[in-house]
């Protein structure tokens, strides 16, 4: 069924996501309780900006929320997700990224932690990320 034609189009949000690993383990922020799904577990990035490139988009949020310099590596998944309660959709994209310098801090974040494969269960993450997830559990060659 097509939408009214005096709806609007809403475009989804471009967001940059970084799969950041170092020595076997992949990081992951816990969002904070008064933001939009407080409380649950993400790959760090954010929305883009105009102008900027999907991968400086990742590096420059990375800085911002944990302190921390990556180099972008190769495009993993890309995900259109809507949130309905909020009326807007988001288009993720998520990189593969290694670390390279600084030790994250928690800025933009409530919490941090480096985990391995078999650990991802334990976390609650967002249901935007629930392709992606699937994808890190059954190929263990994105841990390498």
């Amino acid at each position: 069924m097509n939408p009214p034609s005096d709806a609007p189009i809403r475009i989804p949000i471009p967001v940059s996501a970084g799969l950041v690993y170092r020595d076997g383990l992949l990081l992951i922020t816990q969002r904070r309780a008064q933001d939009h799904l407080g409380g649950l577990w993400e790959f760090p990035g954010g929305k883009r900006h105009d102008g900027e490139t999907d991968e400086d988009c990742l590096k420059r949020e990375l800085l911002e929320e944990l302190d921390i310099e990556v180099e972008v590596r190769e495009l993993v998944e890309t995900v259109t997700h809507q949130y309905p309660e909020k009326g807007v959709a988001v288009c993720l994209k998520f990189f593969r990224c290694a670390w390279l310098r600084r030790e994250p801090r928690a800025l933009g974040c409530q919490a941090l932690a480096w985990i391995g494969r078999e650990q991802l269960a334990n976390y609650q993450f967002p249901a935007a990320d629930a392709q992606l997830l699937q994808l890190l559990q059954t190929t263990p060659e994105l841990w390498l």
